[in-house]
């Protein structure tokens, strides 16, 4: 998986095989975990091999990553490639379940295949109808970036179309530039850990500051009562 390896290259992920390692896989006590689906059609550059990135069950890979000081476990699963026929997609059951497994997704096109890139906005469309009730976040990355002289999709259409889909977009070379990748990947992991911050915390800091109404005072309330029969016995004797 070539958008996927590349990730391991960064300084901050662990030697395999090491404790480190470990705890990413299995997902420490305590360590949030982040679940990442990587999409597309065939032949975009995201699938491959790379033996420096931990194996932990089929093709699910693991790393750590900081995210304001937070150290979150990330799991990325690879999919098999999607291709289109006269009625839409062909989307596998497998490529559905990883889907619906994932907190966020990679939606991949190449920028020398311009089939893939009008694929983007189904995929889209179908990672969406299969987490009804919430908008899953999706990040759209252009590949192959550093092949110009073959490309069919120019940059500013991928900016365009990410922007009516309401994600980021990055244009990345994965044989080139680590740091793309990593940017890309980042991203999707703050807006999940974000979206995974408890919801009530905010809202009962403001309930708090609204100053509770006084309880009566059991003197004040006896000599009001004491008063009230006063007047009533007042009231009957003048009768």
């Amino acid at each position: 998986m070539r958008l996927i390896q590349n990730m391991c290259t960064i300084a901050e992920y662990p030697a395999p095989g090491s404790a480190a390692a470990a705890d990413c896989c299995l997902g420490a006590a305590g360590r949030r975990l982040v679940k990442i689906a990587v999409v597309g059609a065939s032949g975009v550059g995201k699938t491959g091999h790379n033996l420096f990135f931990p194996l932990f069950i089929g093709n699910l890979y693991t790393r750590q990553v900081q995210i304001e000081g937070e150290t979150l476990a990330i799991q990325v699963q690879d999919t098999p490639g999607i291709q289109v026929h006269e009625n839409g997609l062909s989307c596998t059951e497998q490529l559905n379940r990883c889907i619906r497994w994932a907190d966020a997704v990679v939606i991949v096109f190449s920028i020398t295949d311009y089939k893939s890139y009008e694929l983007t906005s189904q995929l889209h469309q179908h990672v969406q109808q299969l987490h009804l009730g919430t908008r899953l976040p999706v990040v759209v990355v252009a590949n192959k970036a550093d092949l110009l002289h073959i490309k069919q999709v120019d940059p500013q259409l991928g900016l365009q179309l990410a922007s009516m889909l309401g994600c980021s977009f990055y244009e990345v070379s994965v044989s080139e530039n680590d740091n793309d990748v990593y940017n890309a990947f980042h991203v999707l992991c703050k807006e999940v850990s974000h979206k995974q911050q408890p919801s009530g915390t905010p809202e009962k800091r403001r309930t708090s500051l609204i100053p509770r109404p006084k309880s009566p005072n059991m003197q004040d309330l006896k000599r009001r009562f004491k008063q009230a029969l006063s007047a009533k016995v007042r009231t009957v004797t003048s009768v």
